[in-house]
């Protein structure tokens, strides 16, 4: 099986029904299908090779999934760039993959004259120099063969690229259909009643859903980026029943003033991904929002769902278990999970340690760099996260924080969700981020940010009374501070890594 022969069978099954939709367009599923199929076939006339590197810089939009079906339905690999990236990291993803053909959105022309030199060939979606995308299409037939392997290469998702040499996880065929079970099974099954919406970018989470809804006949509508205006009016007037979210946009949700006004019951579905939220804001979502919350957690070298923490679940945290709203929930079917100590064995529930992860959901390594993949990465199938956790008796995941995230301040581990949960707990506060920075007493000092909703006073002296109340003293940060707004990646989370490098340069430059 592969993701071209699923496509394929949808279109048949459901024909001239509406796939996927845009402001302002419509594409039935036959129609998304032979796009998709001319587009592969069209690269290959290229002269591409099956097992050729694609890069593909888009913002949301139909075109993204024609791309994403097309370019594995010809055997060829997506390297998707992450739009948020500088053209010198473009560059060097594109050189380390040895890619062979650009397909872009005309809204990063001015940022792409580097990365056209690098390539081949240059397709245009949209006005601009390369061959327009449209005409590319037209010109070609959609005929391609559906015999491909399922661990055939099917993508290169590459980490950040900023520091050092970029990584690219690779994904095959039997990756991403794992993922498409695993979300059919632990998350949802849609049906042609459903209508998705992908509010948040869809090069990432949001891009998970694209082919349980295809494959089971529901729509699909893409905004062009995260507003609240536009998806209060895609529930409310479109017929929306399901979209995914980070916890930063459900915070945008809640503190919008005309929140009243979303018509939850036509609401039957909210994931969250891509970080914690933290118990308070799951209270206020389930209360305001949808009772039918959904958690599912997973990372860039093993494709989510890992671990889902159901509906059900999240109705019992707010009825009588609380401990389960701090809990990424259950390993899905597909997915072995484990806890492991420094050296590779297996802790009793309630011990931290790392998570290792083993299915048919995980990279097989990382591309080029085979010996670093088997030293780190990938021992005896496992795949190890990088993530510290624990389990409850009943096999439940809580994920305790990143390795690299964890402070040693004063010879004690710190924990920063543990820290966050705690400040989030107050009322009006927005979102939280806790860091370490170098410090000559304590190793590392504990720095605690916050943002205060819209109209809202939280003043650092109460955030700082109410660590003392609530933490153990070596756990309270040494520097609290109000902010605005914070750094975010991509994905809309809060960019820690960037927090560091501000406070690490202001700290020398004092």
């Amino acid at each position: 099986m592969n993701l071209g022969t699923l496509v394929a069978r949808a279109a048949q099954r459901h024909g001239t029904g509406i796939a996927l939709e845009e402001p302002g367009r419509q594409l039935s599923f036959v129609e998304v299908a032979d796009r998709s199929r001319r587009l592969g076939r069209g690269l290959l006339n290229l002269g591409l090779a099956p097992g050729d590197r694609v890069l593909d810089l888009q913002s949301n939009g139909i075109a993204y999934v024609e791309t994403d079906f097309g370019i594995s339905s010809a055997g060829l690999v997506r390297v998707a760039l992450n739009y948020r990236l500088s053209p010198s990291d473009w560059c060097r993803i594109a050189r380390d993959c040895d890619a062979k053909a650009l397909i872009h959105r005309a809204e990063f022309a001015d940022r792409i004259q580097e990365l056209r030199d690098v390539v081949d060939h240059t397709i245009v979606i949209g006005d601009g120099d390369g061959i327009p995308y449209d005409r590319f299409l037209a010109d070609s037939e959609p005929h391609l063969t559906d015999d491909i392997a399922p661990d055939t290469l099917i993508s290169l998702n590459y980490s950040s690229g900023t520091t050092g040499k970029p990584k690219g996880a690779t994904r095959t065929h039997q990756n991403r259909i794992a993922s498409l079970y695993n979300i059919l099974t632990d998350i949802m099954t849609p049906t042609p009643a459903d209508v998705w919406c992908h509010a948040g970018p869809i090069t990432h989470a949001s891009g998970l859903f694209v082919l349980p809804h295809f494959l089971m006949g529901a729509r699909q509508l893409i905004l062009p980026t995260f507003d609240p205006d536009d998806l209060f009016e895609a529930v409310n007037h479109r017929g929306v029943t399901g979209t995914v979210l980070v916890p930063t946009m459900v915070a945008r949700l809640l503190m919008h003033d005309d929140l009243n006004a979303l018509d939850t019951s036509r609401l039957q579905r909210l994931v969250y991904a891509g970080s914690p939220m933290p118990s308070e804001q799951i209270r206020e979502s389930f209360e305001r929002i949808t009772s039918n919350l959904i958690q599912m957690y997973g990372l860039v070298e093993a494709i989510p769902p890992v671990t889902v923490l159901s509906a059900d679940d999240h109705a019992l945290g707010i009825t009588s278990h609380p401990e389960l709203l701090t809990s990424a929930g259950f390993p899905c079917a597909g997915v072995e999970v484990r806890i492991v100590d420094e050296h590779g064995s297996t802790v009793p529930p309630g011990e931290v340690g790392e998570l290792i992860t083993r299915g048919d959901h995980t990279m097989s390594g990382y591309w080029g760099i085979a010996d670093e993949s088997a030293a780190k990465s990938v021992v005896d199938g496992w795949l190890h996260t990088g993530d510290l956790g624990k389990l409850d008796s009943a096999g439940r995941v809580y994920l305790v924080d990143r390795k690299g995230d964890m402070i040693i301040s004063g010879g004690y581990n710190v924990y920063p969700r543990e820290v966050e949960d705690v400040i989030a707990e107050l009322p009006g506060i927005a979102e939280v981020a806790v860091v370490g920075v170098q410090d000559a007493e304590w190793g590392q000092r504990i720095v605690a940010l916050y943002s205060v909703r819209d109209g809202e006073h939280v003043a650092v002296e109460s955030v700082l009374a109410h660590c003392r109340q609530r933490l153990s003293a070596y756990k309270k940060p040494k520097d609290i501070r109000q902010v605005d707004a914070f750094p975010l990646q991509a994905t809309g989370k809060i960019s820690k890594k960037q927090l560091r490098l501000d406070l690490e340069a202001e700290r020398v430059n004092r």
